[in-house]
């Protein structure tokens, strides 16, 4: 019978059935949902993959497993598509969610399609409406003018985490300060729950771990009060490093601080209003930013010495952060130091290493002993630190505090295709919230892409309303949230009725047992989700802390790229085309795959030209799952290979048993039994520690085993047995093929639904072990002996298969290391 993997594939897709009563569920498993850009390429199965074999092997373990699948629908792209094609974002976003729906079934991934939505459904988008309004009923939604993250390429704000190294984290633009009326998440109420908690994440990765503590960024340090020279006024200073004072030759200060306002130098006042707030520098772009300052003219008296400090107006300084100002000491912070610099301001050593620094080139940052700083000579800088901070104290000019790098959420977007903000502006009543029987707020349809700004702004009617607390005319809020708010709560949504949330089912249900994504989300959607779950909880919805348990992030699946002459990207059947063709093409490195470098796989050709298990499969071959995957055609082809071998090998046996009896075996089909177990062991470890191409190789070992017994004619019943085991094994890998083999063999019942073979423990006790026979640490020979063997016994056998390299020398003694080596130390005979 010849292997047709689409005749396979679509017999067992029509057959399979995944639906489960939420309230029955034991095991909850997901992974991120994806975005409908319209077609699912190999970079993103690796992913659904990943999750589809904990969910099945979840389901051979006896659970009742929830495999959830929805769309993350609302987004840009959808905008940008509706002016390139002239397409509505509804049309284009339900179209690509059709196609990606029907290439996601051709996978075999075992969803719980009866559960599934998109974000961008009215019935969805209700319910975040009404989060808001609670979130501003419970203090943790207000609005607020402030300097923003302004994209100037996709014309709408980005939250911080949307900015890395100082752009646009989809255009790639740089990125402008402004300064805007925005609305904003209290995410910083939970900052320090957010970050203590994360010691609780113990089946989070590390690096996960580490990147959201550094994101959150908790700063312990002191505000200490400095007085302004010639003013009745005190300008407060937060430092980390308040043993670093004695070398303070400046105050450097945010262009919005307050203190500004004494600055009477009209032009001074002038170039100070006049500065660029695009220029401000934050933690995303330290590095790429040129430090730029003015001298305000005010000065500052150092609270220790007979000295003034000047204070400048700094851009690395920002008001968002601390008190708005700090002191700083040039020669131990590499920003000071440059900017020190630049303006030839004085560089104080107060911290001396062991060995020299050369205090012209940079600062020095180390650790060391304290000098030239009065009573903290000779003191380590810990030492120093709690005794500057106890002198200040005594003075009554200083108080210890607690800052975080975590900044509220800004949630405002000036685009169309999202969630629109339930707000009303009156003139008389100031801001109205909709009332929740009012919800859902819908988008108009009738959508003009054309003109620039806010489209929601520049429609002729949407905005226009009436208040509902005193019946005049008003304005709708015309941003929309963040589409991060549609990802940060769908984990719950699923386990709702209707698309709301059951608190009891949630209570239930969450955390997520298993989740599955990428790692480039551990400061946005993973700390965002964090936040909701807090945030909801306070809310009464549920009583929930943690969104996922178990967290898995798999590496990226990467590929070649091709260019032309002319350095334009080609798709790689392209560049392959013009490589035979003679023509010029630069192949470059292997990257991650995505549309803008051409560099995808699409996964219909895949399996169309090869089936889905083939995909499948060789997505989880070979490399760790949290490592990177470099996608190569003769990769791609061995798997086949190994499918048809597979298949060939089990259709051709014709001595398939359904009862297996083993009175009478030979010792070889015993041993093979024992191997076929310590297998089934080793893979089914490895399913519980996710190393999925541990458990490939070794079911492919499993199958090599098998077809030594068919060759060797060792008994029929230990064949039938491993073939079992291996058809079970495989399933989650391979769905298709395992589900109709198991249906040629006899298998009862749908292959998905039958339990996890057991292993035999008995089997896995060795009878014999193999001991190294060595003669003063050099090999001889390696013996198979009982695994109970008594040393008398085994020194007798070690010395006669030595005998002959002994010959007539002295034994001088013999050393054992339990079941694995023994060494026989001999001297020459005089």
């Amino acid at each position: 019978m010849h292997y047709d993997f689409k005749e396979v594939e679509r017999d067992v897709q029509e057959k399979w059935d995944f639906t489960v009563n939420v309230k029955d569920v034991q095991c909850y498993v997901l992974e991120m949902f994806p975005y409908p850009s319209g077609n699912i390429h190999m970079g993103h199965l690796r992913n659904y993959t990943i999750g589809d074999v904990i969910a099945r092997y979840k389901r051979a373990c006896g659970l009742h497993v929830f495999h959830p699948i929805g769309w993350d629908a609302f987004g840009l792209p959808a905008e940008n598509a509706a002016l390139s094609y002239n397409i509505s974002p509804q049309v284009w976003t339900r179209k690509n969610i059709d196609n990606m729906r029907s290439q996601l079934k051709s996978i075999g991934l075992s969803y719980n399609w009866d559960k599934e939505f998109a974000t961008c459904d009215a019935e969805y988008y209700k319910y975040e409406q009404e989060f808001f309004l609670d979130f501003l009923k419970y203090g943790l939604a207000y609005r607020k003018e402030s300097l923003v993250n302004w994209d100037p390429v996709d014309q709408t704000v980005l939250a911080n985490e949307q900015v890395i190294d100082g752009r646009g984290w989809r255009s790639g633009a740089i990125i402008e300060k402004r300064k805007l009326s925005q609305w904003f998440l209290k995410i910083t109420d939970f900052a320090a729950e957010l970050l203590d908690d994360l010691k609780s994440l113990n089946q989070w990765p590390e690096k996960v771990k580490l990147m959201q503590e550094r994101w959150i960024g908790k700063s312990e340090g002191v505000i200490i009060d400095f007085q302004i020279v010639g003013i009745n006024e005190v300008l407060q200073v937060f430092t980390t490093s308040p043993h670093t004072l004695f070398g303070a030759s400046f105050i450097a200060v945010s262009f919005d601080h307050p203190i500004l306002k004494y600055v009477n130098d009209v032009q001074l006042i002038q170039l100070i209003d006049s500065f660029d707030r695009k220029d401000l520098i934050d933690d995303s772009s330290i590095n790429t930013v040129e430090k730029f300052g003015i001298n305000s003219g005010l000065v500052a008296k150092h609270p220790l010495l007979d000295m003034d400090l000047p204070i400048y107006v700094a851009n690395f300084v920002l008001m968002n952060y601390g008190t708005g100002a700090v002191f700083c000491c040039p020669a131990h912070d590499q920003r000071d130091f440059d900017f020190a610099k630049k303006y030839s301001l004085p560089i104080r050593q107060v911290i001396f290493p062991e060995q020299n620094v050369d205090l012209e080139r940079e600062a020095y940052v180390g650790s060391g002993i304290m000098g030239c700083s009065g009573f903290l000579d000779g003191m380590t800088v810990d030492d120093a630190k709690k005794s500057m901070i106890e002198k200040l104290i005594s003075l009554g000019i200083c108080k210890k505090q607690v800052y975080y790098r975590l900044h509220d959420w800004g949630i405002s977007r000036q685009r169309y295709w999202g969630c629109p903000i339930p707000i009303i502006y009156c003139k008389k009543c100031g801001i109205v919230p909709v009332d929740k029987k009012d919800l859902p707020i819908t988008l108009p349809e009738d959508i003009d892409f054309t003109k620039s700004g806010n489209p929601l702004d520049n429609h002729p009617t949407w905005k226009y309303t009436k208040c509902p607390s005193c019946g005049a005319d008003a304005k709708r809020e015309t941003d929309t949230f963040d589409t991060f708010f549609e990802s940060s709560w769908y984990f719950a949504a699923f386990c709702g009725i209707g698309k709301g949330i059951d608190k009891d089912v949630c209570n239930k249900l969450l955390p997520v047992d298993y989740y599955i994504g990428g790692i480039e989300h551990a400061v946005l959607h993973l700390l965002y989700s964090r936040f909701f779950c807090r945030a909801l909880t306070r809310c009464g919805y549920f009583d929930v802390k943690e969104p996922f348990s178990s967290l898995i992030t798999q590496g990226m699946v990467c590929h070649s790229t091709y260019l032309d002459k002319y350095g334009n990207y080609l798709f790689p059947e392209d560049g392959k085309k013009m490589i035979q063709e003679g023509k010029y093409v630069t192949v470059g490195r292997a990257e991650k795959m995505s549309k803008s470098k051409k560099n995808v796989v699409h996964l219909d050709d895949i399996i169309d030209k090869y089936g889905a298990d083939s995909a499948r499969l060789f997505i989880l071959s070979d490399t760790p799952p949290e490592r990177d995957i470099e996608w190569l055609d003769e990769n791609i082809e061995g798997v086949s290979r190994y499918l048809n071998k597979l298949w060939k090998m089990i259709v051709d046996y014709d001595q398939i048993e359904q009862n297996f009896v083993f009175n009478d075996i030979s010792n070889d089909a015993v041993e093979y039994r024992m191997n076929v177990h310590k297998i089934l062991n080793d893979i089914t470890n490895d399913l519980e520690f996710y190393r999925f191409n541990c458990a490939v190789a070794k079911f492919r070992e499993l199958s090599n085993v098998i077809s030594e017994m068919i060759r060797l004619s060792i008994n029929h019943h230990v064949v039938s047995e491993a073939i079992y085991i291996l058809i079970r094994v495989v399933e989650p890998f391979i769905p298709h093929i395992a589900e109709k083999l198991w249906q040629i063999v006899g298998g009862q019942g749908m292959l998905c639904n039958q339990l996890w073979p057991k292993v035999d423990s008995q089997l896995l006790i060795k009878k014999n072990v193999n001991i190294v026979v060595q003669v003063n640490g050099k090999f001889i020979k390696a013996v198979s002996v009982p695994n109970d063997i008594d040393d008398d016994t085994l020194k007798s056998i070690a010395l006669e298969v030595a005998q002959r390299r002994i010959g007539n020398s002295s034994v001088k003694n013999i050393y054992i290391i339990p079941a694995r080596v023994i060494n026989i130390v001999i001297t020459k005979s005089s």
